[in-house]
């Protein structure tokens, strides 16, 4: 009689093959193990990589956005408002959002002076360019003889003033938006009442529109863009642009400053209080350009 196991019991043989099949569906659920965790860890990447690059995505939108979103006065294309007369303002569509300026063109017909001034409406030297040239600058459009091109920057903004370089200009380009005809008028009215540069607080903006009622402009429009200082941005990017214009700076310092009065393309480097003087350049100016076809200025980079 047989002893031990039996012979129903599982051989040597049977436990060696056993204990390989064990074997191999270990390797196997092991093998499982390691492609989800492959997969899981991939696909934790992915989400990652798309995390990022959403923010990416959303910082340069809103950097395009912030840019497009910019509000831009009307009748201000090249960055200023063109007046062919002192009551009448060449229209054309607001700079399109995120972008630049469009530098105007004029033709030279050998008669023609186009004077552009950069002006601050805190500055006093412009002031007393306003004070001495307003009137012959008038006359000259009276007479078909000149157009002018005021550009309004911001570069003596103070805490003392509150901000009242910025906040003036923006004012001004709302009048430029709503009511252009009317620039010349308001121009002349904010530096007859321009205030102290060292000790003045800067106007308020209901003395702004103030003077904008006296000089005939009022409407609920120009109001909230007063009081909303809706182009105060817009001013912001014209003043960064003129600081950092090599045809804009000053050939002596090096830098830019107010005013910057050019006429045909040509700069007037003479005294701001001289009205003959400044007479006598532009004579000299439409004499230099000639009939020699147009000027774009500043250059188009």
């Amino acid at each position: 009689m047989a002893t031990g196991r039996g012979a129903a019991g599982p051989t040597k043989r049977d436990r060696r093959e056993e204990a390989r099949e064990t074997a191999r569906l270990m390797r196997e659920e092991a093998a499982k193990k390691a492609k989800r965790r492959k997969v899981i860890v991939q696909s934790s990447v992915i989400v990652g990589v798309l995390a990022v690059l959403t923010v990416v995505g959303l910082i340069v939108y809103s950097g395009v956005s912030a840019s497009s979103n910019v509000a831009n006065p009307k009748n201000m294309i090249s960055g200023g408002i063109v007046l062919t007369q002192a009551d009448q303002a060449v229209k054309s569509a607001a700079i399109s959002g995120g972008d630049a300026p469009t530098p105007t063109t004029q033709k030279l017909d050998g008669k023609t002076a186009h004077i552009q001034i950069w002006l601050d409406y805190q500055c006093p030297y412009c002031d007393q360019f306003e004070t001495t040239n307003s009137d012959q600058m008038k006359q000259m459009m009276a007479d078909g003889t000149a157009t002018l091109e005021i550009h309004p920057v911001a570069i003596l903004d103070s805490s003392t003033n509150n901000k009242y370089s910025t906040r003036a200009a923006a004012a001004a380009s709302c009048v430029a938006n709503y009511d252009p005809d009317k620039f010349f008028d308001i121009n002349s009215a904010l530096f007859a009442n321009q205030p102290d540069e060292s000790t003045g607080s800067g106007l308020t903006n209901a003395e702004m529109l103030k003077l904008f009622k006296d000089a005939g402009v009022e409407s609920k429009q120009i109001t909230d863009c007063v009081n909303d200082q809706t182009y105060a941005q817009f001013v912001t990017n014209r003043t960064k642009e003129a600081v950092a214009s090599k045809q804009l700076a000053n050939p002596t310092s090096g830098g830019f400053g107010t005013p910057t009065v050019f006429v045909n393309g040509e700069r007037y480097q003479g005294g701001f209080t001289d009205a003959t003087q400044f007479a006598s350049f532009v004579a000299a100016a439409v004499k230099d350009a000639g009939d020699s076809g147009s000027v774009t200025f500043p250059k188009a980079s």
